[in-house]
C-alpha cells in the first residue's frame, strides 16, 4: 500500500513539474525588450568613455529597416531608415570575446577614418548594457552605439547568425549581406571597407 501511494505521489509530482514546463514564460521573468539602456549611471559611463552621440536623421529614403532603436547610454533614438551611407554597422555584445578583441581595431579605424566612413555599433541581444558600455570604454570605442536588447532587428534584413557581424551601407543605399567579423587591425578593417563599399582609404 505504501509503495502504491509513493508511486502515485511521484507520478503526481511529475505531472505538476511537466505542467510548469510548457514553454510559457513566467509572469515574473523579465523580458529582454524591457532592459533599460538609458540610466543616469550609464550616461556618466558613456560620457567618460567619450562615446559620440547617436546620429540624427540624414535622409528620408535609406537602405536600412524602418525600425527605431535606442541609443546605448542615453541620447536620441535612431530610426535606422533615416541613415545614409557610406556606413559600417558592427553587431556585437558585451560578453562576446571575439567582439572585445575586434574593438580596438574598429575604434582606431573610426578615429582615423570616421569622418569619411562612419561606424555605428549595435549592442545586440544584450541584457547587460552597463557591462557593454564598460567594455566599450575599456577598448577605446568612441563611435556611436545603439542597443537592441530584445533582438528586434533579427526580424528584419539585419539578421545576425553570429558575433561580431558587419553590414555595409553604400552611398546609394545598397545594403551588403552579413559579413563575419573578428578583425584584428585597422588594415583589415580598411580592406573590408574597400571590398564591400569600394572606398580606398
Amino acid at each position: 500500500m505504501r509503495r502504491t501511494a509513493r508511486i502515485l505521489g511521484v507520478a503526481l509530482l511529475a505531472l505538476v513539474l511537466l505542467a510548469g514546463c510548457d514553454g510559457t514564460p513566467s509572469v515574473s521573468a523579465p523580458h529582454e525588450s524591457n532592459v533599460k539602456v538609458d540610466t543616469p549611471a550609464y550616461r556618466v559611463l558613456k560620457t567618460s568613455a567619450g562615446i559620440q552621440d547617436c546620429p540624427a536623421a540624414q535622409t528620408t529614403d535609406g537602405g536600412l529597416p524602418d525600425t527605431s532603436v535606442p541609443c546605448l547610454g542615453g541620447g536620441r533614438r535612431v530610426d535606422l531608415s533615416t541613415l545614409k551611407g557610406p556606413l559600417v554597422l558592427n553587431f556585437w555584445y558585451g560578453a562576446c570575446g571575439p567582439c572585445q578583441k575586434e574593438m580596438p581595431a574598429l575604434a582606431a579605424f573610426f578615429k582615423k577614418y570616421g569622418d569619411r566612413v562612419p561606424v555605428l555599433g549595435v549592442d545586440s541581444t544584450d541584457t547587460q548594457p552597463g557591462y557593454a558600455l564598460e567594455q566599450a570604454k575599456k577598448f577605446g570605442v568612441t563611435y556611436p552605439l545603439v542597443a537592441d536588447p530584445g533582438g528586434d532587428l533579427q526580424g528584419t534584413h539585419l539578421r545576425v547568425r553570429g558575433y561580431p557581424t558587419f553590414f555595409f551601407l553604400s552611398a546609394d543605399g545598397t545594403l551588403s549581406k552579413p559579413v563575419a567579423g573578428g578583425l584584428h587591425s585597422v588594415d583589415e578593417v580598411r580592406a573590408l571597407v574597400k571590398q564591400q563599399l569600394g572606398i580606398a582609404l
